[in-house]
């Protein structure tokens, strides 16, 4: 396992994100490793703080619906860095990149208990996209947010 997996299953552990759908460790896991995808981290002093995954649409996409949008993924930030800016500045680097791309909207699913991050969204003007929430097993609720990048 490399150093931006380990960090993402520890991240998630670390707040019960995994108890609902212990399956899904290995895709978090697996997430950007098949070259699909751009992984970004933030380091400081060689130690790896926080990771972020850009995935452009694909037919596989999770929520994106068409080459306009494309994804954020497997946000995570290590336990000891929280509260550090480590969560915005993974944001705001993803959403440059988006830009760089020419993609009009950002979009992502996160699990109603990942309350940090969703303040970050927000923060960056992410906004509920309730039409776009899943459930894709039962008692397992994914609530969709958007961010417009151009009109």
């Amino acid at each position: 396992m490399n150093a931006v997996s380990a960090l993402r299953e520890t991240a998630y552990r670390a707040d019960g994100l995994l108890k609902a759908n212990p399956d899904y460790v290995q895709a978090l896991r697996d997430l950007g490793t098949d070259g699909h995808g751009e992984v970004l981290a933030a380091a400081e002093d060689d130690q790896l703080l926080g990771t972020i995954m850009f995935e452009p649409w694909s037919e596989r996409s999770e929520i994106a619906r068409g080459a306009d949008e494309a994804e954020i993924r497997a946000f995570a930030v290590a336990p000891q860095a929280r509260g550090r800016g480590v969560g915005k500045v993974l944001v705001n680097a993803l959403v440059e990149r988006a830009r760089e791309e020419s993609v009009s909207r950002l979009v992502l699913l996160s699990l109603p208990e990942m309350v940090s991050a969703q303040y970050v969204y927000r923060a960056r003007g992410f906004e509920r996209v309730h039409e776009r929430d899943r459930e894709p097993r039962p008692g397992v609720r994914l609530m969709a947010y958007c961010l417009a990048l151009k009109e």
